[in-house]
């Protein structure tokens, strides 16, 4: 039986990107789910053009982990077998979304990421030492090399969703789902994927509050490592 895949978007202030990376992912056949995490723009009305997507809305912006919870829960509800995640921001290459495809036939992985450290050609220098750095600590702690923890575009299983239980609401989402993939013991994949980096795209990550909120997931991630290990 040909398995349900589904795409999930989380936006938040993206009227400027969300249509090009709608069309994009149109051709694919999949079904498209977009999560508006209260967006103060067009961003909304935008996507609501799009009449063979669904939509799902914050009425006030929660953080990247909670739309990606919000979504995440529908696929559950609906029955997808998985989810291809990406970001609104158009700095995914979507024609990439057949990689996945055939991964997820070919290796019955639960959780594939796209690593952007293959190709890091035009990516600033302090967002790949963070990455760089982010997923070596968590690689430390899970004890296998996970190449790029932070990426967005990855794809999660049905277990996956339905048994990893997020507790984070922000850009540690990822990292997190990572984690406790890890300590389930669920397969894990590395692909290649290429990155665009966009020099009038601003970053929604603060760099102070969230390297904060990264450093309290490593704390707990340590303290989870523990429990399952029966300390």
């Amino acid at each position: 039986m040909k398995e349900k895949i589904a795409i999930l978007i989380p936006a938040y202030n993206e009227e400027a990107n969300i249509q090009k990376v709608i069309k994009k992912c149109l051709p694919f056949k999949l079904d498209l789910i977009i999560v508006d995490d209260g967006s103060t723009d067009k961003t909304l009305e935008k996507v609501k053009t799009f009449k063979e997507i669904t939509v799902l809305s914050h009425s006030q912006n929660q953080g990247k982990g909670k739309s990606l919870q919000t979504g995440l829960n529908f696929i559950l509800k609906k029955g997808y077998q998985g989810v291809i995640t990406l970001d609104a921001d158009n700095q995914h290459e979507v024609k990439e979304v057949p990689h996945f495809l055939k991964e997820i036939k070919r290796d019955k992985a639960d959780l594939i990421i796209g690593s952007r450290f293959h190709n890091t050609q035009g990516m600033p220098f302090i967002r790949l030492a963070t990455n760089l750095f982010t997923s070596w600590v968590i690689s430390r702690i899970i004890g296998k090399r996970v190449e790029d923890v932070q990426s967005g575009f990855r794809y999660l299983s049905r277990r996956t969703i339905k048994n990893i239980k997020l507790e984070t609401n922000d850009f540690e989402t990822e990292p997190e789902m990572v984690l406790k993939a890890s300590l389930l013991n669920y397969k894990i994949k590395n692909i290649p994927i290429k990155t665009i980096y966009h020099q009038e795209n601003e970053s929604q990550v603060n760099k102070f509050l969230d390297t904060i909120k990264f450093f309290r997931l490593v704390f707990r991630g340590l303290l989870w490592k523990k429990k399952l290990a029966g300390y």
